[in-house]
């Protein structure tokens, strides 16, 4: 039973990583890329990595497959914010499509 689950979340995993893929290709701003680029993609994962765990259940490998699943979770906020952060500063964003624009005075 536990295989066929993690079967499910692999697969589930890899569905989510294909649809941000297919995002990145197909949105048209920079702010809708990195959405799609940092929200499926990391469920995704997650989701990858879940699977992987009922799969292999060794505790070398949980240990090593928590440690992905912590990095992943760490890096792909900054990377999102710093993108932004160089696509608001380079004049790529269209600010009126902007709610609250916070760098304004800046």
């Amino acid at each position: 039973m536990t295989d066929w689950a993690g079967g499910v979340l692999l697969l589930a995993g890899a569905v989510l990583g294909l649809v941000a893929g297919i995002g990145l290709v197909r949105f048209p701003d920079v702010l809708d890329r990195m959405h799609t680029a940092t929200k499926p993609q990391v469920l995704g994962v997650l989701l990858l990595l879940a699977g992987l765990a009922l799969r292999l259940r060794t505790p070398s490998d949980l240990g090593m497959l928590v440690l992905v699943a912590i990095f992943q979770l760490s890096t792909a906020p900054v990377a999102a914010q710093m993108i932004g952060r160089a696509a608001y500063r380079s004049g790529r964003v269209d600010r009126s499509l902007l709610d609250v624009d916070e760098l304004a005075g800046r």
